[in-house]
C-alpha cells in the first residue's frame, strides 16, 4: 500500500511546514519534518513543492514499507494512512514495537505514544496526545 492524498495532508496537518531548517529533538530538520540525511544542506530553506517532494520520498523510502511489513491483508486505506503518520513522527522502530502488542490492540496502543522527556521527567505532552488521539480516529474511520 502507500499513502494516501488523505493520509499526505493528515501528517502536513500534523507535522506542520518549516521552509528554514531547525532542531527537532536533537536533530535537524526542514519542511514537513524531513530529517535532513548526511551531506544534505538546505542553507536557504525549502519552498512547499519542495518540501512536499522530501516527504514523498520519505514515505516511500523509508515509512511505507515499514508500515507495509507489519499490516494483515485487511488493512484499510485510513489504518495505513494512521500508521504511517505514527510511523513519520515516532520512527518505524516504535511503530513495530506498538503493533507487537498485535492488530486488534493498535487503537489501544496509539494513545500510549504520548509522552516525552523534559528536564530528565518523563511529562505527558498535550500535542502528541492530540496526535495520537486523531491517528486513532482515522484509523476506526
Amino acid at each position: 500500500m502507500q499513502t494516501s492524498e488523505n493520509g499526505i495532508a493528515f501528517i502536513k496537518r500534523n507535522e506542520g511546514f518549516s521552509s528554514a531548517v531547525y532542531v527537532d529533538n536533537g536533530k535537524q530538520a526542514v519542511g514537513y519534518g524531513h530529517d535532513l540525511l548526511p551531506g544534505e544542506s538546505f542553507p536557504n530553506g525549502v519552498s512547499l513543492d519542495e518540501a512536499d517532494l522530501l516527504l514523498r520520498k520519505d514515505l516511500a523510502s523509508r515509512f511505507e514499507p515499514a508500515v507495509n511489513s507489519l499490516i494483515p491483508p485487511t488493512c484499510t486505506q485510513n489504518q495505513f494512512d494512521a500508521l504511517c503518520d505514527f510511523a513519520y513522527n515516532l520512527g518505524a522502530a516504535d511503530l513495530a514495537v506498538m503493533m507487537s502488542h498485535g492488530w486488534d490492540e493498535v487503537p489501544q496502543q496509539i494513545p500510549r505514544w504520548c509522552y516525552k522527556h523534559v528536564n530528565g521527567q518523563v511529562v505527558r505532552d498535550p500535542g502528541l496526545a492530540n496526535r495520537r488521539t486523531a491517528e486513532v480516529d482515522l484509523f476506526n474511520s
